[in-house]
Formats: C-alpha cells, structure tokens, sequence
C-alpha cells in the first residue's frame, strides 16, 4: 500500500496541479487511504487480485428480461448498492444517489468483446 501511494504521489507531480490527470491520480491515492482507513484493505486486497485470477468471472446478482422488471425489482427494496445485474443484455451497476437507489449503465465482459491489439 505505501508503494502504490508514494508511486501514485510521485505520478501526481508529473502533472500541472490542477489538471484532470492530476485531480484523477489525486483520487486514486485518496481512494486507497479511505479503504485503509475504515479497515477493508483486507477485503480490497482479495478484490484487487481476483483481477488477475484467470479464472475470475464478473458476478450479475440478477437477469432481468425487461427494463420495468428490473425497475419494479429495484423499487422493492431488495436491491442493495453496488450489485451488478442485466437488464435485456446489458450489463448495470446499481448506485445509491440522493434521491434513493438507481442503474448505472456499466457494461458486461460479453459487451466489451476481446482486448485489441496493437
């Protein structure tokens, strides 16, 4: 964790303070303390490596057909924030706002189709 953040806070000095790419790095490395500091590097740490797990799979808590199935799923009350589910095809993360839970258009692997190369 200090690694990623001295480098995360050497990176940050390659840019202009202020710049989007700054303010991004900025956020990486405030991200990382806010993980450490209510105690769930652990939990992280298990998160980060199933990236590289080749046998990793994204998880979709529920497959809806319908966009009013998968609203009237999310007006119940059994949705909780953070869920990643299909609706018709297409893969959504659910989000807690202000005004209560809603979608987050985030796509599936399936969408995404195989890395290009260079």
């Amino acid at each position: 964790m200090d690694d990623a953040l001295g480098t995360l806070d050497a990176a940050s000095k390659m840019y202009q303070a202020g710049s989007k790419e700054e303010a991004t790095i900025q956020l990486a490395a405030i991200s990382l303390l806010y993980v450490r500091r209510i105690r769930k590097l652990d939990d992280f740490l298990k998160y980060y490596q199933e990236f590289f797990d080749p046998e990793f799979k994204v998880k979709v808590s529920h497959v809806f057909a319908t966009q009013k199935e998968a609203d009237e799923w999310l007006s119940s009350g059994k949705a909780t924030d953070g869920e990643l589910v299909s609706i018709a095809g297409q893969g959504f993360q659910v989000i807690q706002l202000p005004r209560g839970l809603s979608f987050l258009r985030t796509p599936l692997p399936e969408e995404l189709g195989p890395p290009v190369s260079e």
